[in-house]
């Protein structure tokens, strides 16, 4: 669910000089509120290109400035670059907790001016979980059945979305591994609870690598550390084996090096 391999290299290969148009903007408008003039395709492209470039906070300020936009796209690109700003060490946790419920805010939005759009779809899933975090464990859970459906309704519209398919195998493998006394809270909540096994989460997993192989090191360890978990050793070290060798280009991705190296010295 965070910055991905992949959609860096997208928002790297966008050219230079729409970052340049970006720059002179910002200093002709010292982020003041945007001329309606200003065409939508365009911030997109300046926003798609801070966010290939990793630039958090710069993406941030640009975004926001649309907060009271009707359109989708900028929306759900929004409440993503919420929920980023969030994840950064330096944002404190009185700001992260309130960039948490502005992204759900802003995904919600982008869901009722588009609801055929793919990625309102997968971050109104996304940021409805890290909700999750702030309201406990009832709530986590009772939001669950809605969070997968907003998943397979993305996957609907677009089969193709590695990273969504990758987040169901993630709900199936929570909820595969779910405690007991959590499996209680759901049997309060659900005439019939959700549930689901380590075999679903491996299919999901496998079916990720399919649509785009090799995109993201959580993958690769999810289906190592799903493989643990069916005690299939021998695929559980070649899936770690290749997380571990994932060239690390994220800080996500040096923590999956750290916890796959962890699990191989373990096996």
């Amino acid at each position: 669910a965070q910055v991905l391999r992949k959609s860096l290299q997208r928002g790297a290969a966008l050219s230079a000089g729409s970052f340049l148009v970006y720059e002179a903007h910002k200093l002709m408008s010292g982020f003041a509120e945007v001329h309606a003039s200003f065409k939508v395709e365009d911030v997109i492209e300046q926003a798609d290109y801070l966010y290939g470039s990793g630039e958090t906070e710069k993406l941030y300020r640009l975004l926001v400035q649309h907060k009271n936009s009707d359109d989708a796209e900028l929306l759900w690109r929004l409440a993503r670059s919420s929920r980023d700003l969030a994840q950064l060490g330096s944002t404190s946790a009185e700001e992260k907790r309130q960039l948490t419920y502005d992204s759900l805010e802003y995904a919600k939005k982008a869901l009722e001016k588009n609801e055929s759009n793919f990625a309102a779809h997968k971050w109104y899933g996304i940021c409805l979980s890290d909700v999750g975090d702030y309201e406990g464990i009832k709530t986590k859970i009772g939001n669950a059945i809605i969070i997968k459906e907003h998943f397979q309704r993305a996957i609907e519209l677009n089969p193709k979305d590695a990273t969504t398919i990758h987040l169901i195998g993630i709900w199936c493998y929570s909820f595969a591994e779910m405690p007991w006394y959590q499996r209680k809270i759901a049997a309060t909540l659900f005439a019939t609870p959700p549930t689901s096994t380590f075999q679903e989460a491996l299919r999901y997993f496998h079916m990720a690598e399919e649509a785009d192989p090799n995109f993201y090191s959580k993958n690769l360890l999810f289906l190592g550390k799903t493989y643990l978990k069916l005690n299939n050793k021998k695929m559980a070290l070649l899936w770690l084996s290749k997380a571990k060798e994932y060239p690390a280009q994220t800080e996500e991705d040096k923590q999956v090096q750290k916890e796959a190296l962890e699990l191989l010295n373990s096996i």
